[in-house]
């Protein structure tokens, strides 16, 4: 797969990035609400630029990646939501595609990020970069996001092990796919 499907909830279109998408994305990752659990501190339109870019390339890379966020109908994207190869300096390293996800602080508190994280897992788990689904994914969190930490439980994320990300503390979660634990 070299690029997102596209994604319908009752109230969302999840898309594939796209360059036009940058001044909406670059808006949102400038927002307190939105870094402040996820770095703390507010991503350059140039950062924002690479992240859009890094979006587009997984799809190429691994058959899954991330997706941009829309009420359904249309309109200016409102998140920026999906599974991640980041690579990120964890020791251990991360050993499951990330899941992570951004909202527009206009629509937090909609139940829009468990919306689109139902469906991106549905997705994952009947489809997959082999069409087999995802065996297993993982999530950071920010000890102190309880609201992510509330979701990722819904979601059947469960506490790994705590790590350091970035000079800061984390809890890891993973979830196993229900269609390939059937498998095991």
């Amino acid at each position: 797969m070299t690029q997102a499907p596209t994604l319908h909830t009752d109230r969302l279109t999840l898309t594939a990035h796209h360059p036009d998408d940058l001044d909406a994305l670059a808006a949102m990752w400038s927002e307190p609400a939105v870094y402040a659990m996820i770095g703390g501190q507010p991503r350059s339109r140039e950062e924002v630029w690479l992240r859009l870019l890094r979006s587009i390339g997984q799809w190429q890379a691994f058959g899954y990646g991330s997706w941009v966020v829309r009420e359904r109908g249309g309109g200016p994207p409102i998140g920026d939501i999906g599974l991640l190869e980041a690579r990120r300096a964890i020791d251990p390293p991360l050993d499951a595609p990330e899941l992570g996800w951004a909202l527009a602080p206009a629509v937090h508190g909609r139940g829009f990020a468990g919306e689109a994280l139902a469906a991106i897992l549905a997705w994952a788990d009947g489809h997959g970069a082999d069409g087999r689904g995802i065996a297993r994914t993982c999530c950071i969190i920010d000890p102190a996001n309880a609201p992510s930490l509330r979701l990722a439980a819904r979601l059947g994320y469960r506490p790994a092990r705590d790590a350091v990300y970035a000079g800061h503390p984390v809890h890891i979660l993973t979830r196993p796919s229900p269609a390939t634990a059937n498998r095991a």
